[in-house]
């Protein structure tokens, strides 16, 4: 692997895994103005509570926040602003097409950098049940025992 198509992850969206079912990702890329680039590379964004809609064929990521630039100045960046998704036009179709059924919804999992840009997994979700977090809770539970078993087996 070459130094340029390495992957530093900035910020990842932990709860969406938890509260959504994921079905599908996408690589978009996103469209930033220069102190949200130099934010993103200190680390400074959260995308709790964030997600993405389809508005006029565009998709727009809503309530992702990027910390204002240190060394800004008074062009410095709204941090909740709305942020523009850029998508190949028969994905966006597709993401239309999920969208339109009944449950699903656009969330960004984690933004990162790759060969240099700025990039949004983007996933197409449907929520969880009370009844689904409490069944993965108890699997992960069971699952933790089972590897605390082996290792203890396998000290003697």
């Amino acid at each position: 692997m070459d130094k340029g198509s390495k992957i530093k992850i900035v910020a990842e969206n932990r709860k969406a895994r938890h509260d959504f079912h994921i079905h599908e990702t996408y690589e978009a890329g996103i469209v930033l103005t220069g102190t949200e680039v130099k934010s993103l590379r200190a680390g400074k964004a959260n995308l709790k509570d964030s997600y993405a809609r389809i508005e006029n064929a565009e998709v727009m990521l809503h309530n992702m926040h990027i910390s204002p630039y240190e060394q800004g100045n008074r062009f410095n960046h709204e941090p909740l602003r709305t942020r523009k998704l850029l998508l190949h036009r028969y994905e966006i179709n597709k993401l239309i097409g999920k969208t339109k059924e009944k449950g699903f919804t656009l969330v960004p999992l984690k933004i990162y950098f790759t060969r240099g840009k700025a990039k949004v997994e983007l996933a197409v979700a449907t929520g969880k049940k009370l009844y689904d977090k409490r069944e993965d809770m108890a699997e992960r539970d069971a699952k933790r025992e089972m590897d605390r078993a082996l290792r203890e087996k396998q000290k003697y």
